[in-house]
């Protein structure tokens, strides 16, 4: 069983929404794609351009996983 590595959670900024829960979230000076996690679809938590949010980066930084709602 491989060792899951450490995760990158980082505060971000929703710019806009699209269709299928997708989001553009800025970090920093960079804008990067983003879906809600499955946990925030099971219970409707809705997400707004000009929310804060949490996400999880993937290993190569261009996706993430919205995990909350600030």
């Amino acid at each position: 069983m491989a060792i899951k590595e450490q995760e990158k959670l980082i505060n971000g900024l929703v710019v806009e929404a699209l269709p299928s829960t997708l989001f553009r979230i800025q970090i920093a000076s960079e804008i990067i794609l983003a879906h809600l996690s499955g946990k925030m679809r099971l219970h409707h938590i809705k997400v707004m351009p000009g929310d804060r949010v949490l996400l999880k980066l993937s290993p190569d930084g261009t996706r993430g996983i919205i995990t909350r709602r600030i």
